[in-house]
């Protein structure tokens, strides 16, 4: 047994995982109490009182990740949510939640980076991650240079002397190329390269990215951890090698989450399962159904054959997930609105990963600049959610006869 009480040799299946994981005694019960309760309770707090002044010292002077120390120092409802993040992803020593998905992200890079650095970014990047790095890491000195998303080993030919790190998001938010995740993880460590992947698409649950050989897997928790669009969180979970220095990052950046906040994310997590199972296949048949439609082009979903990256999908991932995007036949914003702004079962509104279907207008020229997006027509992201998908494929039926008669 390990220090924290987990058998290094674990050999349960992820679902299993799901429903215990984070639920060690420490997090569950009452110090020299048996049994205890099912879920770790909200413990809510800032000042935490010492004995005296001994205590103090001696508190101060030791570790204080996972103790009772200070408010900013976390609780064990948010440190049992994280333990749980870990259980996810056998590789990880250890995880850190942020208030956001763009904080997990902004910190995890600050972690690895320094002025004078370059950083590679996948070009398929979410845009925030682009922000981040325009107005944040360019000012202060890192230099980011975008690569295409299906280059691969070929990544090898970008990286210089003062490359520290390579990001990846496999797919991509908007347009969902895959990357061909353990070539370029084995390519960056056999040259001293950090790697770092948004994994929120898949989850660990769907890509095991530390297993792939990746070193920080980042996730936006608001998406499908917490399931249900009522609650901001992200999440960064690193080897051993990189985790000292990102708890360290986490901690002078005063990172931490609302103890309600990380009660829900894992009250959420238990179900990620069975509702990405559900999100997989509604959207899978919603995207069989339009890639049928004539006013429909193209279907951009790993898990169709016609994708480009579906091999390498079938290669390193377990399953898909409900986050698409269709590229229209023509027609022209004015058309493209008439379609989304009919709907009556999809929202119209950012994020995703909740219960509920959306759609959105996506272009995704305006965020390229290593490679170029041309399309036969405007792009339309969904989120199908956890509602009937003959509903949804009705719904979407109706909207684009709205679009042909627009066009």
């Amino acid at each position: 047994m390990s220090d924290d009480g987990t058998d290094p040799k674990d050999d349960r299946r992820p679902l299993t995982r799901l429903a215990q994981a984070g639920r060690r005694p420490e997090w569950t019960g009452m110090p020299g109490q048996p049994g205890g309760i099912v879920s770790p309770p909200v413990w809510r707090a800032s000042t935490i009182l010492y004995d005296d002044v001994a205590h103090l010292r001696k508190a101060a002077a030791s570790s204080t990740h996972e103790r009772l120390f200070y408010g900013r120092k976390g609780t064990p409802t948010a440190w049992s949510l994280a333990d749980a993040l870990t259980e996810m992803e056998p590789e990880a020593a250890g995880t850190m939640l942020y208030p956001s998905g763009v904080a997990a992200i902004g910190c995890a890079l600050m972690a690895v980076l320094k002025p004078g650095d370059r950083l590679l970014m996948v070009d398929s990047a979410y845009d925030p991650t682009r922000n981040f790095c325009e107005q944040v890491l360019r000012p202060w000195g890192v230099e980011t240079v975008y690569y295409d998303p299906t280059i691969g080993e070929g990544i090898a030919g970008l990286i210089s002397d003062n490359t520290r790190a390579i990001f990846l998001e496999s797919p991509g938010s908007l347009t969902f190329e895959v990357q061909d995740v353990p070539a370029i993880a084995a390519i960056a460590r056999d040259r001293g390269v950090a790697t770092l992947i948004d994994n929120t698409w898949a989850t660990p649950l769907y890509l095991p990215a530390l297993s792939l050989g990746v070193d920080i897997s980042i996730l936006a928790c608001t998406k499908y951890i917490v399931g249900h669009s009522d609650v901001m969180m992200g999440s960064v979970s690193a080897t051993e090698a990189w985790f000292p220095r990102l708890r360290q990052t986490a901690y002078l950046f005063g990172q931490m989450v609302s103890p309600d906040d990380a009660w829900l994310a894992a009250r959420g997590l238990r179900t990620l399962g069975i509702r990405l199972r559900q999100h997989q296949d509604s959207a899978l048949a919603i995207a069989h159904w339009l890639e049928e439609q004539p006013e429909v082009a193209r279907v951009l979903h790993p898990g169709l054959p016609s994708s480009p990256g579906h091999a390498l999908w079938q290669r390193d991932f377990s399953g898909a997930t409900g986050l698409f995007s269709f590229v229209l036949k023509g027609g022209d914003e004015k058309a493209r609105a008439a379609l989304i702004d009919g709907l009556a079962h999809f929202g119209i509104g950012y994020s995703w990963g909740g219960f509920e279907s959306l759609a959105l207008p996506v272009d995704p020229v305006r965020y390229r600049s290593a490679t170029r997006w041309e399309a036969e027509g405007p792009a339309v992201r969904l989120h199908i959610g956890l509602e009937d998908p003959a509903d949804l494929i009705a719904d979407l039926d109706a909207g684009l006869a709205r679009f042909r008669a627009a066009a």
